[in-house]
């Protein structure tokens, strides 16, 4: 049972007695701080054990009037408890708050630093690191730097043939060996061709090894059908570009070259010799023209028809009215009537890859004599006039003579290849 309140602890000297319950102040002595506050013991912790040794600031009442007989005397004031306690900083460990810098012309009051100073060394707060970033530069050797990752990509895929993945760039074996295979035999059909044709003697050359020794037999070796066909197509050939077709009259038989030329023609042609000599007269679809074209191989070697053919280019030998080639007449035919005087237009051309000179003259089937010829070339002309160049007779020795020699062209090819 509670002791009296007038009974003094053992050992001590009588207290005096405590005021009465409705005393104005309470029966504990006052702390610093002021009154109605609660003051923390010096050991650290607060009423109940709490840690920390902060002082409690909530107002403490007063205690029950009914208890304040049972109170003993109050201990007096510790001289150490002096000022009042701060309350603790989290995470300093200890009750004193830790002391902020003192402001500097470089600082603000709250410590953040002014612009003069330099920027700290990473990046601010909420902006991604620049060494992280991919247009970074790399350190020496190809080293990303601190705290990059290192990232490499693989090289893309594709699909074959068959739907399997494959590396782009990369091809099949099957295709790189065949693609040198192809490589190997292109070089040696090449090489084939090249070896070939210096043993055959042909250099290449134009009018020269082999192929011209075969023209100069062709005369008597290719059928006279093939030489002179009985008909000829000339697609375009004709004025403005009309199509003309010739049809085949009379062929003269293969003779010498006596009295087939006027005589300033015959001495320019004597210095290449005469081996034999081939007409044919031809008619257009009217009948209104007639067409004597002939062959005459020569008997001149490559470097005489080169000669030749220069001296007619130099000294335009083929544009001269005075060595113009004479038809040939046939008997019964549309170009019976067909002399020296009806000749209206021709064309000479002098090869250099065959020892032949191809020509062609043409004129009127009714037999009218013309006072002053042409030229394939001069009748063929953009604004010639005259009645040669408006009848279309240059178009008709040249179209003719064109077709002749392309089909010459053809044979001596056929005679120059040989069976491998």
């Amino acid at each position: 049972m509670p002791r009296p309140a007038s009974a003094a602890p053992a050992g001590g000297p009588a207290a005096p007695p405590p005021p009465r319950a409705s005393a104005r102040f309470p029966d504990a002595p006052p702390v610093v701080g002021g009154p109605g506050t609660r003051r923390t013991p010096a050991d650290g912790t607060g009423d109940g054990g709490r840690p920390g040794g902060a002082e409690d600031t909530a107002p403490v009442p007063p205690p029950p009037a009914h208890r304040a007989a049972d109170r003993p005397a109050s201990r007096p004031e510790a001289p150490s408890e002096t000022t009042t306690r701060l309350r603790p900083v989290p995470g300093t460990g200890t009750g004193v708050p830790a002391p902020r810098p003192a402001a500097s012309a470089g600082t603000r009051t709250d410590g953040e630093p002014r612009a003069h100073r330099a920027a700290p060394a990473g990046p601010p707060h909420g902006f991604p690191d620049p060494a992280l970033s991919w247009n970074a530069p790399s350190a020496p050797g190809g080293t990303p730097p601190a705290g990059r990752p290192a990232v490499s990509f693989g090289q893309p895929e594709g699909y074959d043939g068959q739907d399997r993945p494959r590396l782009l760039g990369r091809r099949p074996r099957s295709q790189v060996v065949a693609a040198a295979v192809c490589l190997v035999l292109g070089a040696g059909l090449i090489g084939g061709a090249a070896t070939g044709s210096w043993l055959a003697g042909d250099s290449g050359e134009t009018g020269t090894g082999g192929g011209f020794a075969s023209a100069a037999a062709l005369w008597h070796s290719v059928p006279v059908d093939e030489l002179f066909p009985p008909t000829l197509e000339g697609k375009g050939a004709g004025p403005g570009g009309a199509d003309r077709t010739w049809t085949r009259i009379a062929v003269a038989p293969d003779s010498g070259c006596k009295g087939a030329f006027d005589p300033l023609l015959r001495k320019v042609l004597g210095t290449v010799g005469c081996e034999r000599l081939l007409r044919a007269t031809y008619t257009d679809a009217t009948q209104s023209h007639v067409t004597t074209v002939g062959l005459l191989f020569t008997k001149a070697d490559a470097a005489g028809m080169t000669a030749l053919a220069a001296r007619f280019d130099k000294e335009r030998l083929a544009g001269r009215s005075d060595l113009m080639p004479l038809p040939y007449a046939a008997k019964g035919t549309a170009a019976e009537d067909f002399g020296a005087r009806q000749r209206a237009a021709w064309v000479i051309s002098v090869l250099t890859d065959a020892p032949v000179v191809v020509y062609a003259v043409s004129g009127w089937a009714d037999g009218r004599t013309v006072a002053e010829p042409q030229s394939a070339e001069a009748a063929m002309e953009s604004g010639a006039t005259g009645p040669v160049a408006q009848a279309g007779l240059g178009h008709e020795a040249q179209g003719l003579a064109d077709r002749v020699e392309r089909g010459l062209r053809g044979h001596v090819r056929t005679a120059t290849e040989r069976p491998s």
